[in-house]
């Protein structure tokens, strides 16, 4: 059986892409096409505010790409230096929230440590960092994308815990997406499953593979990585069978394997 996942595939360099690799263990033919493309913006001001760790109670990170943006920053030698010389130590004193595993992953990259993994959405996150925080200290920082949603701001608004959010990169649709896409459905047909990790991929897919689809569109069994995507699908007027328990490529893999009924997983 065939499954569409809608999400940029992992660098080579590092390894076999971790959705690929445990669809594979569940019996699936699974192919990823890039969605999103990403403009990196106000990295000046990002380092800029990296280099006065005093003047934050820590950081927040609900997305991959702010922590791209920190690390094209850190190419320039000079900052580089800085980096590591003393503000990576002076930030590792104050609390780095992050939403998941590989947004974790990419914050331990840069030498910091994170906290707060397991949230897997935003909300928990809110959460997690207000049963930390006092409304007292200092701000967060909370490098994001043009898009984010509004969901850990405003909890943490209310709760009266200062954050500071900085837009260090913007979302666009994928050059080649629509060519991938049309390619993909002639030369394998109507997957069993598509998956869908943001609701920019609802936003740029959806439409497309409605219309590669045809009648076919109802045999699709549509999954979501979280909570936030599935509403996205869900006002789209998609039903979604599944929504993985938490982000993590096993947890996507088993609940499509169950409503696709394979045992094998």
């Amino acid at each position: 059986m065939k499954v569409l996942l809608l999400k940029d595939p992992k660098d080579k360099d590092s390894g076999p892409d971790p959705y690929i690799k445990e669809l594979g263990l569940c019996g699936f033919e699974a192919t990823s096409i890039p969605v999103l493309s990403f403009e990196f913006i106000s990295l000046e001001s990002l380092f800029e505010k990296l280099s006065h760790p005093e003047c934050y109670g820590g950081l927040v990170f609900t997305s991959p790409r702010a922590l791209e943006a920190i690390k094209l920053c850190l190419k320039e030698n000079s900052k580089n230096e800085a980096w590591l010389k003393s503000l990576k130590q002076r930030w590792n004193t104050k609390p780095v929230y992050v939403v998941g595993k590989a947004t974790a992953s990419l914050v331990e990259e840069i030498g910091l440590t994170p906290q707060g993994e397991k949230s897997g959405n935003a909300e928990k996150l809110a959460e997690y960092i207000c049963s930390r925080e006092k409304s007292d200290s200092s701000a967060l920082l909370f490098p994001c994308g043009a898009l984010k949603r509004e969901v850990l701001p405003t909890a943490l608004r209310e709760k009266g815990i200062p954050l500071e959010s900085l837009t260090v990169y913007q979302t666009t649709q994928h050059t080649d997406l629509q060519e991938a896409l049309r390619s993909y459905f002639s030369q394998q047909g109507v997957p069993a499953s598509v998956a869908f990790f943001s609701p920019s991929g609802v936003k740029f897919c959806l439409q497309h593979i409605q219309k590669l689809s045809g009648d076919f569109i109802n045999h699709i069994k549509f999954a979501a990585i979280g909570p936030t995507t599935a509403e996205a699908l869900e006002a789209a007027g998609i039903s979604v069978s599944c929504t993985a328990e938490s982000p993590t490529p096993q947890d996507l893999a088993a609940g499509i394997q169950k409503v696709l009924h394979l045992q094998n997983c």
